[in-house]
């Protein structure tokens, strides 16, 4: 925790808004999607979602194949503890939600389905097909259940570890793929090396939590030295990645 503290007040003092960016590509993004009000029909939508999961009195068993919790003890786990203090926050799913409408992807790809916070929010704008990998049978499970509630038939939730699950599903081409799946430099990194090839001029790439532990911002540093990589636009809590070939290379680091 006090990494992330400090990180926060390194970030602080290097960050700026949208009047520090010369880049007309990255400026647009800034002021049009980072920075706009999400709507209120789908911060209804994503409201409820949450609310439904908060209520819920259901248990489950988790199986952790990530870098583990910094909240829970025991693998044993209520369902709306895991959407109140591991799933994504109520801004960070309007953010995601945002990004989506922004971008309109035909075809998204996440890493951690968990219990589908962050899913809805970026299958809700409904302009993709969408594939979930999840570890967790039991997880998958609920997000299975809520996002069928939600009435999103768009997405398609894959159970299983991602080392037999990921080479499954490089053989397509994504336009927006979030990371948040395993928060260790070496999976990070080797994720990132491993769905690569997916990768074209338009592609969107999130990571969350790129200052979870200084390994993860080692990851984040790693990848945006990449030859592939021409912008980056750190978020603090998010990470945004662009292979866009017209662009001069440059990296930013943007206040939300």
């Amino acid at each position: 925790m006090w990494y992330i503290i400090k990180a926060y007040s390194r970030f602080l003092r290097k960050a700026t808004n949208q009047h520090g960016v010369h880049s007309p590509f990255v400026y647009t993004f800034v002021t049009n999607c980072l920075y706009k009000k999400t709507s209120n029909e789908a911060k209804k939508q994503l409201k409820a979602y949450r609310q439904n999961l908060l209520e819920s009195a259901a248990v489950i068993e988790i199986t952790d194949f990530g870098a583990g919790s910094r909240v829970f003890k025991s693998n044993r786990r209520a369902v709306k503890d895991i959407a109140k203090y591991a799933g994504a926050r109520f801004s960070r799913m309007k953010l995601l939600y945002r990004v989506v409408s922004y971008f309109k992807p035909n075809a998204i790809l996440e890493l951690g389905t968990s219990v589908g916070l962050a899913t809805v929010s970026l299958a809700l704008p409904k302009t993709a097909k969408m594939t979930s990998l999840e570890g967790c049978p039991q997880t998958a499970a609920v997000a299975q259940k809520y996002l069928k509630g939600a009435g999103l038939s768009n997405v398609e939730v894959v159970v299983g570890d991602f080392k037999q699950r990921l080479p499954q599903v490089i053989s397509e081409k994504f336009d927006l793929i979030y990371f948040d799946g395993n928060h260790s430099k070496e999976a990070s990194l080797n994720y990132f090396e491993q769905l690569l090839p997916t990768a074209h001029n338009d592609s969107v790439w999130i990571f969350d939590d790129i200052y979870w532990s200084p390994e993860m911002t080692q990851a984040w540093e790693l990848i945006k030295q990449h030859p592939r990589v021409s912008v980056t636009v750190d978020c603090f809590w998010l990470g945004f990645v662009f292979f866009r070939t017209e662009q001069v290379e440059e990296h930013f680091k943007i206040r939300i």
